[in-house]
């Protein structure tokens, strides 16, 4: 299923089930208030009526009073219904005793003394009717007209006692109206549930678009296209989250993969100097050994050369795997100036070799990072700085808090570095020297940035300062 039928079912059901359940429980709540109002309606009817009757006559009613004309008594009592039902406008009033046999029935045509079997279905609501209390039919029945009516119960009472009951038969004239509200409002609920899944449909395209592109996108770059950018009509804030970071994920995949190039690049090529060394190196010292009189200094100046260039190409190697491997910080606090010392007081020794003053002036401060490898960063930073000094100059390593940072500068005295070569001293493998890998100082800077610290440049000729800035401890 996709995401946009998904959506669509996650919005249309619970409102569908919504509506219905809704509509039916408003339908039924606005019925039974009507029925109840109607039943209260007929009971006050019927307790009007048992009222004006006199219960001495009810008693007297006997099936001949209704013969011919009928009797006196039985042509009052006529009239006194007929006056009341006229009144109230309902269907049907009449009268009937204990045994729930008809007196006198005006609208329904039972005869005096006929049982009314309509009654059985209310024989629980006459209980109540006949211990003296008014009361209704708990039901509507439908009439043979069709429509629906309800019942009405009041007792005839004399000296206390129960000894007829007054019955009027009311239309439930409220149901065809209310049915009709029923229809309009199924009608309604249809419409309203169509605009919604129309709502729903433009909604779900909004979201789902912009994924069905992301996903694309995707698919494109899992194909190995690096080069396009993601661009999504993404109008909420989540997707547009996810368009930035899976375009922040394709521009590191794609500088990732550029500088593996790159760095395949420099490997084939630095690779291949050293190798042209060491076959033009064996190819003499095979010559010289194939002499007559191989010259012993001459096969140890060349076997000499052949350990240089290898020697280089081991480097090559650590350098390249330095940089290439994925870096796994573990970050602590420690102090800046045991730091510093621990880096570089091993490389006095070279500095006194090529004559250059290492000289280190550092603060007290208390830094957060991975000693380790930012022990390796500052160790090529100072290693380039003596690299690029002649003899009487100076190399300086300053340590300080700045801005809320800890901030260590490596400050030579060497020519400089050309202000259109400075932006490229960080590219892998890019080296104005002729036996260097060009790896130093990349590898510098990603092993500080996986400290979430920052490596500047500064030059000019006759002073170059590489700027170091790292996260003061918590």
């Amino acid at each position: 299923m996709t995401l946009r039928a998904r959506l669509l079912l996650a919005f249309l059901v619970p409102t569908l089930a919504l509506l219905v359940f809704g509509g039916f429980l408003l339908f039924r709540a606005s019925r039974n208030v009507l029925e109840q109002q109607l039943g209260e309606s007929l009971s006050a009817v019927a307790a009007t009526v048992a009222a004006q009757v006199s219960p001495e006559r009810v008693l007297a009613l006997t099936p001949e009073d209704a013969v011919g004309d009928g009797s006196r008594t039985w042509r009052s009592l006529k009239k006194t219904l007929e006056a009341a039902q006229q009144a109230s406008g309902t269907r049907r009033l009449f009268i009937f005793d204990a045994q729930r046999r008809a007196l006198i029935d005006v609208g329904g045509g039972l005869p005096p003394g006929a049982e009314a079997p309509e009654l059985l279905r209310d024989a629980l609501e006459l209980e109540q009717v006949f211990a003296g209390a008014p009361n209704a039919s708990q039901v509507l029945f439908k009439g043979t007209d069709g429509a629906f009516y309800k019942t009405g119960y009041a007792p005839v009472l004399q000296d206390g006692k129960v000894v007829a009951v007054v019955a009027v038969e009311g239309s439930a004239a409220f149901f065809g109206p209310l049915a009709d509200l029923r229809n309009a409002f199924v009608a309604l609920a249809a419409l309203t549930l169509v605009l919604l899944a129309a709502a729903a449909v433009l909604s779900a395209r909004q979201v789902s678009r912009p994924l069905e592109q992301l996903v694309q996108v995707a698919q494109v770059i899992g194909q190995g296209d690096l080069t396009s950018p993601v661009a999504t009509d993404a109008k909420t804030v989540e997707l547009a989250a996810l368009s930035r970071a899976l375009e922040q994920m394709r521009a590191g995949l794609e500088s990732r993969d550029r500088q593996l190039k790159m760095m395949l690049g420099g490997v084939a090529h630095e690779v291949k100097n050293p190798l042209g060394g060491i076959e033009l190196f064996t190819g003499l010292l095979d010559e010289e050994l194939r002499g007559g009189q191989p010259s012993v200094p001459d096969a140890l100046e060349h076997l000499g050369r052949i350990r240089r260039e290898l020697d280089y190409l081991g480097r090559i190697v650590e350098d390249f795997l330095a940089f290439a491997r994925e870096q796994k910080v573990a970050r602590t606090p420690f102090e800046l100036a045991p730091f510093v010392h621990g880096a570089v007081g091993h490389l006095q020794g070279e500095a006194s070799a090529r004559g250059v003053a290492l000289v280190l002036e550092v603060g007290a401060a208390r830094l957060e990072g991975d000693e380790s490898l930012l022990t390796s960063a500052l160790v090529n930073l100072v290693k380039n700085a003596l690299q690029v000094s002649k003899a009487g100059q100076t190399v300086r390593v300053v340590g300080r808090v700045e801005g809320g940072r800890g901030v260590l500068e490596v400050h030579d005295e060497g020519p400089g570095i050309p202000v259109e070569l400075q932006a490229r001293v960080f590219e892998p493998f890019f080296t104005t020297r002729e036996k260097g890998t060009g790896l130093g100082l990349p590898l510098a800077r990603k092993l500080v940035d996986a400290n979430s610290g920052a490596l500047t440049l500064e030059s000019q000729p006759g002073h170059t300062v590489f700027r170091l800035s790292l996260p003061l401890a918590a």
